[in-house]
């Protein structure tokens, strides 16, 4: 039996090197951009004063990710707001290979289809190839039960490529199939 391989993964070995090697021009297939990995982080500023939501959050996102999130802590005391050092303010997860292409799959397919009045995702890049998609409500996605929400929590999504521009990025999760507003199509 051969082993299981994302559909995302092969279309990028498939189709997407060869578009962005022909748009632009790259003389070998190691220098077209690729997907690293997957960054889904939630800040949680509520959990300073409700423990309970942080292994909520950690639940959910475990669940979302199919990957175990861990609990971010703070790095020093803010005292505004009754914060101290190495408390639990968030959790995040990093996905890479097969789970990452099927995050994005799931991403792409079904939780961003289910956001209510979409009309794309911005196109606004970090300057160094990477994007950042901020996602309001995590009851998007099919993995989370809407009767057992606590509290509704959003998130940060990150992908990070190994493009040198923004320009090339933007054009790697275009032909991903990200929903971006007004996709220039070359």
């Amino acid at each position: 039996m051969a082993a299981y391989v994302p559909t995302l993964k092969t279309k990028y070995k498939e189709q997407i090197v060869p578009a962005l090697s022909k748009e632009f021009g790259y003389k070998s297939i190691m220098q077209v951009p690729k997907l690293e990995k997957i960054v889904i982080n939630q800040g949680l500023g509520q959990a300073v004063a409700d423990k309970k939501l942080i292994e909520v959050a950690m639940t959910e996102l475990t669940a979302i990710a199919g990957q175990k999130a861990v609990a971010t802590r703070s790095r020093k005391d803010i005292s505004n707001f009754k914060l101290r050092k190495g408390n639990p303010i968030g959790v995040r997860v990093t996905l890479r290979a097969n789970k990452m292409y099927e995050f994005m799959e799931r991403l792409i397919a079904v939780a961003l289809p289910r956001i209510r009045d979409f009309k794309g995702i911005n196109e606004k890049f970090d300057g160094r190839g990477n994007y950042t998609l901020g996602i309001t409500e995590q009851i998007i996605f099919p993995e989370i039960d809407i009767d057992k929400i606590v509290k509704i929590f959003g998130m940060e999504i990150t992908f990070v490529t190994t493009a040198q521009t923004d320009e090339e990025a933007y054009a790697l999760l275009r032909e991903f199939g990200l929903p971006f507003k007004n996709a220039k199509k070359n």
